[in-house]
């Protein structure tokens, strides 16, 4: 004879909030760590950072040790 049991019982898993909240935890520290990133990137900038260009082809001299 076959046991009935009930379909709460029978399902693969439960709502799962425990690894949804994992989830949303690690997003939120993401999005953290890339404003801190961010910030940081923006206060490291220095004009010859914001030129883009390599020093040899702004003319100068790569080898002067110059930063």
């Amino acid at each position: 004879m076959t046991e009935n049991i009930p379909e709460k019982k029978a399902r693969q898993g439960g709502l799962g909030r425990h690894g949804f909240t994992i989830l949303i935890a690690a997003l939120l520290l993401t999005a953290i760590a890339w404003g801190i990133a961010e910030l940081y990137g923006e206060q490291a900038k220095t004009p010859a950072t914001e030129q883009g260009g390599s020093p040899a082809s702004t003319g100068r001299d790569a080898a002067s040790g110059d930063p």
